[in-house]
């Protein structure tokens, strides 16, 4: 199936895809999350899979948020349709029969940090730059960083960067855990697709049955229900002046002037 605003290519038994909107530093909108879904749709009917290469085209972003000019015109009702529908594209990832490689290669904040987070691991080039940076707009996160950050580097951690809004390099992201290793942007996607090799040599069956017994163990605490909460909450700030300030003052490249209502 032909696709707008991804590539998807075949090495041997891995998928490499790549969104594909490098002009607008691969940014999600409704359309793109629209078109993302029917993608891991066609992935998962593909039984000869063996993993999955997400990357972002260009070599500035892996995905450098969501559509920030969509969101400044949403109501509390679109954000809330809004984020179930990233969060539904997140968790379609983690429910794929095969691992999913994050091979970040520029930015990836906001809903790109989310997408990244919800894979099995990420990789990074040495120009990754990660962050979820929604307070300085006047948001919250919305696809499941509030879920799964503290997964990845803890509690406390993901506070503060969540709180902050703080974007970290690399070697921060590695050394906090993150990221499980850095390397060069040009061996990025040929580190990427060895360790899918690395994979792919095992039994297919074998690597099905854990990933979906790992995501069990760690769901046991109600990921759907903290999902829910966060989508709820993130639809929330829609109807603040802080939300609209926010994310105007972005589009205008100005600072922005909050209120804290």
């Amino acid at each position: 199936m032909a696709h707008e605003n991804f590539l998807v290519e075949l090495r041997g038994t891995t998928a490499v895809v790549q969104v594909n909107r490098p002009k607008a530093l691969n940014a999600l909108s409704t359309a793109v999350l629209t078109e993302f879904s029917a993608l891991l749709d066609e992935l998962h009917k593909n039984k000869t899979l063996r993993a999955v290469v997400l990357t972002g085209a260009g070599d500035k972003a892996f995905i450098a948020g969501a559509d920030i000019a969509e969101m400044s015109a949403m109501s509390p009702v679109l954000a809330l349709e809004f984020a179930r529908k990233g969060q539904g594209v997140t968790q379609k990832i983690e429910g794929l029969g095969v691992p999913v490689i994050a091979a970040v290669n520029g930015y990836a904040l906001g809903g790109g940090c989310e997408i990244a987070l919800a894979c099995d691991f990420i990789l990074a080039s040495t120009t990754a730059v990660f962050g979820q940076p929604e307070v300085c707009l006047g948001l919250i996160t919305g696809f499941g960083g509030g879920v799964r950050l503290a997964e990845f580097v803890g509690w406390p951690r993901a506070r503060e960067l969540i709180y902050s809004g703080r974007r970290i390099k690399a070697d921060e992201a590695l050394r906090i855990g993150l990221v499980n290793r850095v390397v060069e942007p040009a061996q990025l996607l040929q580190t990427a697709l060895a360790v899918a090799d690395e994979i792919g040599a095992n039994s297919p069956l074998a690597v099905k049955t854990v990933k979906a017994v790992m995501n069990k163990i760690r769901s046991e605490a109600s990921v759907a229900a903290r999902l829910d909460a966060e989508a709820r909450a993130f639809s929330s700030v829609f109807s603040s002046f802080d939300q609209r300030e926010g994310t105007k003052a972005f589009l205008e490249k100005r600072k922005a002037q909050f209120k804290g209502e």
